[in-house]
């Protein structure tokens, strides 16, 4: 079959960047609020996506985390926890660029100020053994949402002052966390070993699934996001993957975002 726009895939073409969206969150917010009864609220300044929702899940099991009521989302539902003396809002189970970009588009529409992702990731560069973290401060644009708000190129790139805000952060933390570039892809079961060999080139830490599409709508946007890679498995390759830590990894990644959100707050955030 042919391809229209002079040979341009449709994932490139009619992409005019700088004319606004007919369809906003603001307007599908606005009705799901008078469907749902719901009042006009906002959410708390600081929210987090959890994509494999192992987070959500620990802090419902413990009861220290409890329903927005004010959250107007058709998708999802957003919870409401405190940690280190910050109130954060959470969406779980937020997997994938267009998923996370969705509800992130929603979570700032709805009075939302920073944004945070921490996802699972698996590991590409072999620097130390799983699990860790990595600060994302780029990258590599292997999905589809990406191309909606930005022109093409190779890497999304974070806000250089939310990373160098987070320097030193981490010192005392008892898990590692590096700072560096990974892969963003929409078919994980896709990851063949010549495209790995590749990454591994592009010296790409880590892949995942959403950080891509996160900063280039936080970019477009100009809204606070920083993304974290989870590191827990070797893609399933070696016996013993995907052991995340304790509570299935929501222990240290909630250490983790409270040692963020605590250095980042003080940053005068929109």
């Amino acid at each position: 079959m042919a391809i229209n726009d002079g040979g341009i895939p449709p994932i490139l073409a009619q992409k005019h960047y700088t004319e606004p969206s007919a369809f906003t969150p603001e307007n599908l917010l606005r009705q799901a609020r008078r469907q749902k009864q719901i009042a006009s609220s906002s959410i708390p300044d600081i929210c987090l996506l959890d994509p494999d929702g192992d987070i959500v899940r620990s802090l419902l099991a413990r009861g220290d985390a409890r329903l927005e009521s004010g959250w107007a989302c058709y998708h999802t539902q957003l919870y409401a926890f405190s940690r280190g003396g910050i109130e954060f809002g959470i969406v779980g189970c937020a997997v994938g660029a267009s998923y996370a970009v969705l509800i992130a588009e929603e979570m700032f529409a709805s009075g939302c100020k920073l944004l945070i992702s921490v996802t699972s990731s698996g590991q590409i560069v072999p620097i130390c053994p799983p699990p860790y973290f990595i600060l994302i401060e780029r990258a590599l644009r292997d999905e589809g949402t990406s191309y909606h708000y930005m022109a093409p190129s190779d890497y999304s790139q974070a806000d250089a002052g939310l990373i160098s805000a987070l320097d030193g952060a981490f010192a005392e933390f008892s898990v590692p966390v590096l700072t560096g570039a990974t892969w963003t892809t929409d078919a994980p079961f896709r990851e063949t070993q010549r495209a790995i060999d590749a990454m591994v080139e592009r010296s790409l830490m880590a892949v995942e699934m959403e950080a891509a599409a996160l900063y280039a709508f936080a970019q477009v946007r100009r809204k606070p996001v920083l993304c974290f890679a989870h590191v827990t498995n070797q893609m399933g390759r070696v016996d013993g993957d995907f052991e995340k830590g304790e509570a299935d990894g929501s222990h240290d990644a909630l250490q983790l975002i409270a040692i963020a959100a605590d250095r980042l707050r003080s940053r005068r955030l929109p």
